[in-house]
């Protein structure tokens, strides 16, 4: 098998001018830190993003028809590319305009981007499922919340003992609560972007939501992955009512805050014992946030009654 190239600041200057010509401007720099960096900040302008082998190319091939079909139906930026092809055999690049603004990480989302984010949410219910298939876009099975559920148990108790939890909080996910919470039989599933992170989010100064990026992970599937997402990055009580603005009734929202809830637990526990676990590379500063975010109480568990004709994930999307 042959070894993938390496990507140096040196290639990247090279592909750059020879995609921008005279136009090119500015610095080119990692992203992040790594030994072979797959993302580059190039001048103030644009990014370049290189898949680093076959999967992620196929992926990222995937991405740019996908952001085309998403593009007409969410409210908020998404990233265009202004260049792409190959920088290595089999192996793809995008060169794509920066969307302005900050990281979600940085930024609160005010009133106003709740109002965004419901309407991505309600975007992302109307992408035409034939057609997302047609473009690749894989189905993912919802979560056994059960499974999920007795790890999260196990990671509370251990982080009880070293003082990072408290076991005797009210709010508690419960066999019985998650028998009820799961994707009721029928469901249709949706287009889920399944990486709403801080990171993916761009947020202006002023709180709105001003972009979506890192569209590379999108399937078809649960809705609540993404509400469980936005309480991780935005905290619960925000990322509730986005998911109530955009239609989506108490069953999906619950299911998408013990998602998280149970994720924050197992993720901040298994960071603790060394364990490999998504999000990988996180620091524990930023898992605490997490698990605090993800554990701010809501009105809505403590009035809502879920019953067997509760309707579940909301308004159903057009005809594709």
């Amino acid at each position: 098998m042959t070894q993938a190239p390496t990507p140096t600041a040196d290639t990247v200057r090279r592909l750059v001018r020879s995609l921008l010509g005279a136009a090119a401007e500015g610095d080119v720099r990692p992203a992040a830190s790594g030994a072979a960096p797959a993302t580059w900040w190039v001048g103030t302008r644009h990014v370049l993003r290189l898949a680093p082998d076959r999967e992620a190319a196929l992926r990222q091939r995937r991405e740019l028809r996908l952001r085309e079909l998403v593009r007409a139906h969410v409210p908020v930026t998404v990233p265009t590319s202004v260049a792409h092809g190959e920088w290595a055999p089999g192996l793809t690049y995008t060169l794509d305009a920066k969307v302005t603004g900050g990281s979600g990480e940085d930024h609160d989302v005010s009133a106003l981007g709740e109002a965004d984010l419901a309407a991505l949410l309600t975007g992302l219910r109307e992408v035409p499922v034939r057609q997302a298939e047609t473009l690749g876009v894989p189905r993912a099975a919802p979560r056994p919340l059960e499974a999920l559920r007795q790890s999260a148990e196990r990671a509370g108790r251990h982080l009880a003992e070293a003082d990072e939890f408290d076991p005797a909080r009210p709010e508690r996910l419960t066999g019985a609560a998650a028998a009820q919470l799961g994707v009721q039989p029928g469901a249709a599933p949706v287009l889920v972007h399944h990486g709403l992170t801080g990171e993916h989010l761009v947020v202006a100064v002023d709180g709105r939501v001003r972009g979506v990026l890192g569209w590379g992970d999108a399937v078809l599937g649960d809705p609540a992955e993404d509400i469980a997402a936005l309480a991780l990055c935005v905290g619960s009580p925000a990322a509730v009512r986005a998911a109530t603005l955009a239609g989506y009734g108490a069953r999906p929202c619950l299911r998408g805050l013990w998602l998280a809830r149970c994720d924050a637990l197992v993720h901040l526990a298994d960071a603790l014992a060394g364990r490999p676990s998504a999000p990988a590379g996180a620091p524990l500063s930023a898992l605490r946030t997490r698990l605090r975010r993800a554990w701010e109480p809501i009105l809505l568990e403590r009035v809502t009654e879920l019953r067997g004709d509760d309707p579940d994930e909301g308004p159903p999307p057009p005809a594709p």
